[in-house]
């Protein structure tokens, strides 16, 4: 199996996958389950390439799977505005590798191993 189901149905995951990855976006590091992390590092990896290209196709195809959340509060900023204004032209010069995961440990309740998934 090419991606893990985490124990939701399709509509659940891809809801589950649009909030991460957003929460990303904005705050540039989020607290996740291990496995939940790998499957929406990939779908931020595409999304940044997408946000260097830069132009309105792009920009669209963004705007179709991040939520439209605001990102800064003081500027108005929403994450689309973000990532193709703040972060995408950090990562110019970078063919990839946008994401990293930091291990935190079991979490208390369940065990389940915790980690950070922040931009580089």
């Amino acid at each position: 199996m090419a991606y893990s189901k985490l124990g939701r149905r399709s509509s659940a995951r891809k809801a589950l996958f649009r909030d991460l990855v957003t929460d990303l976006i904005i705050n540039e590091r989020i607290e996740t389950t291990e496995t939940k992390a790998k499957e929406v590092r990939s779908i931020a990896e595409k999304l940044i390439t997408l946000a260097r290209r830069g132009d309105l196709h792009a920009r669209r195809q963004v705007a179709a799977f991040v939520r439209n959340e605001v990102a800064n509060a003081e500027s108005g900023q929403n994450a689309v505005q973000k990532l193709f204004d703040d972060i995408a032209p950090r990562y110019n010069e970078r063919n990839g590798g946008y994401t990293r995961i930091l291990k935190l440990g079991p979490r208390r309740g369940d065990g389940a191993p915790m980690v950070y998934l922040e931009l580089v």
